[in-house]
């Protein structure tokens, strides 16, 4: 059963030390990084763009990342079969592995912020260990934070390609706590946008999970949130 920022606050139970934060979509605007990233490589390669195809893009990427998420498809299938997939529903007769590699370079140089992202990692490297903890490309990832500053807030960065696991599995954790300062699982907590990726690996992991929903979906999932928050400011009353 989840609490929320009242009953966290009435409760003295816990005093985190540690805490992991996913970065796209919790601490970036993945969207507009995402867009930004497509446009611009579509210019390179001198092919129409749309809204139209972002949104078939964006289908084919998230059905392929969810298969990686319950450990059904690698990462370097999902990484170089989604132009080839875009490319066929499209009808552009192109090499989607050349265009992939532009793409994650593009990638790599979009740093937008969620509102408040930067202002609260200021906050909270102050009081907190913090750790990154994202699936993605290591290359991509790490330029992206590197670029945009929040490297140097964090004790380490873990991204899925270079620890051979993935978000939701325990494996993946183990792997971050393993490598982590006088780590305690009691006093750990993850902050994350995703049911499937973050809040289910914080339950595999044992650890504290809050959830960062600001479009207020519902959890209709068997996943356990301890915590849930619609704007990154309710941090500040819990931390």
């Amino acid at each position: 059963m989840r609490r929320t920022i009242k009953e966290e606050e009435e409760s003295t139970m816990i005093e985190f030390k540690t805490i992991l934060l996913d970065a796209d979509d919790t601490l970036f605007d993945f969207g507009a990084c995402e867009r930004e990233a497509l446009r611009l490589a579509f210019e390179r390669y001198e092919y129409e763009y749309s809204e139209e195809i972002r949104k078939i893009y964006e289908k084919i990427n998230v059905n392929l990342w969810k298969q990686y998420e319950l450990g059904k498809m690698d990462r370097k299938t999902v990484i170089y079969s989604r132009f080839g997939l875009l490319f066929q529903e499209l009808g552009i007769v192109d090499d989607g592995i050349a265009f992939e590699d532009d793409y994650q370079e593009l990638l790599g140089m979009q740093h937008f912020f969620i509102e408040g992202a930067m202002e609260l990692i200021l906050y909270l490297h102050k009081k907190y260990k913090l750790y990154i903890v994202t699936n993605g490309v290591t290359a991509t990832q790490l330029q992206r934070l590197k670029d945009s500053r929040l490297d140097q807030y964090m004790k380490k960065i873990f991204v899925s390609e270079e620890t051979g696991y993935q978000k939701p599995m325990k494996e993946f954790f183990d792997y971050c706590f393993e490598r982590m300062d006088q780590f305690d699982r009691s006093t750990t907590l993850i902050i994350g946008d995703s049911l499937s990726s973050d809040m289910k690996g914080g339950n595999n992991a044992g650890i504290t999970t809050c959830w960062y929903n600001p479009k207020h979906i519902r959890n209709m999932s068997e996943v356990k949130v301890d915590i849930e928050i619609h704007d990154l400011k309710e941090l500040y009353q819990l931390l």
